[in-house]
């Protein structure tokens, strides 16, 4: 399995994203009736070949979204109160949702791109970078979009589906 390198990966898509993004608006507006068979078995092939562990630019760029559950466990298991764990690590953003203060996460041990609540990690972070999550489709195509830039794993999925649908 190839390794992820960050640097060439921000160069690819600092080249690459306008194109990538033309691709899925054209895909949200005409859709072939498999792309969500397309997506499943592109996502396999994707998984084979990258390593979340090279790469880790999910968490050294990104914050997830901390639910009250997430807050309740992940407290508990530090040993804190959710007030002190809120106060120490967490912000709320503009549209109310708990965020980290800082990037990147400070549970990232930069190391080994390893997570040091992993077992307890928030959901958002456990679903990342959410291929699976829905189907592929209008409703959900902003996520591909956004997260082509954070994530080789997305880019390369979508890369792979735009080799299948441009060979139709």
């Amino acid at each position: 399995m190839p390794t992820v390198n960050l640097r060439s990966f921000k160069q690819i898509i600092k080249h690459s994203k306008r194109r990538i993004r033309y691709f899925l608006t054209r895909l949200e507006k005409q859709q072939p009736s498999n792309l969500e068979q397309i997506k499943i078995e592109a996502d396999k092939q994707t998984w084979q070949e990258i390593n979340c562990l090279d790469c880790a630019n999910c968490c050294k760029t990104m914050s997830p979204t901390y639910t009250i559950q997430d807050v309740k466990r992940i407290s508990k298991h530090l040993g804190m109160s959710e007030e002190t764990f809120r106060k120490k690590w967490l912000y709320k953003d503009r549209t109310g949702d708990w965020m980290n203060k800082k990037q990147p996460c400070q549970f990232l041990d930069l190391k080994t791109n390893m997570c040091n609540i992993y077992e307890v990690r928030p959901r958002d972070c456990a679903g990342f970078p959410h291929h699976t999550k829905k189907k592929m489709n209008v409703d959900y195509m902003h996520m591909y979009k956004q997260n082509i830039e954070f994530c080789p794993a997305t880019y390369r999925l979508v890369e792979k589906i735009k080799e299948v649908v441009s060979d139709k």
